[in-house]
């Protein structure tokens, strides 16, 4: 009797054993399958993009021969213009903006886009009519306000060349200890993740 309970108590741990190991499976599986789709789907959101992308040219064709034209694009302007795209932000018209206004004063063109990402994400979260996406000049209960996207990129751009980059605070962390020391180094991870993103 004592061997034919041990038996099936043996029986039920395999059992049980079995089936914890066709849950974690299943689980395993259906996990996997929400990924891919979810993949999928993005592909599929990003392919109508590309398609747009490429789809229009501004070449000549000549029957007779092959000819044509080619006008170059900065790849920055695009490198952003797909960052702000990506996350709905209305700085997308400003991109040939920044990389214009950091080439003049010669710092990084994702310096501005990061600043405004770990700012306000991208100028979805600002102070209402201000078009400050990056913080500038707004303390206490001050809020420095622009008149455009265009005229706030102008004015940080130059304010971070001659208060910050003359001065040697050429990093992230230099930066930030002027720019919001209290932040106590997440501002500085922050815009340090976005540059990454962008390059």
């Amino acid at each position: 009797m004592l061997r034919k309970s041990l038996i099936y108590f043996v029986l039920f741990l395999f059992l049980t054993g079995l089936n914890f190991f066709l849950v974690i499976k299943a689980y395993a599986v259906f996990n996997k399958q929400a990924q891919i789709e979810k993949i999928l789907a993005d592909i599929s959101q990003n392919k109508n993009d590309l398609n747009r992308q490429f789809f229009l040219s501004n070449a000549t064709i000549d029957r007779e021969g092959y000819s044509g034209e080619a006008t170059l694009v900065d790849g920055r302007v695009a490198n952003l213009k797909a960052f702000f795209r990506k996350y709905n932000s209305p700085l997308y018209d400003s991109a040939e903006k920044i990389v214009e206004v950091s080439d003049r004063y010669k710092f990084d063109y994702r310096l501005l886009p990061a600043i405004a990402m770990q700012e306000s994400n991208l100028c979805r979260v600002i102070p209402d009519d201000s078009h400050n996406c990056w913080g500038w000049g707004i303390y206490g209960t001050t809020v420095t306000k622009f008149d455009s996207y265009d005229e706030a990129i102008e004015t940080v751009g130059k304010g971070i060349k001659e208060h910050y980059i003359d001065q040697g605070l050429v990093t992230a962390s230099a930066i930030m200890e002027k720019y919001t020391p209290s932040s106590l180094g997440s501002w500085s991870n922050g815009v340090n993740t976005f540059l990454k993103a962008l390059e």
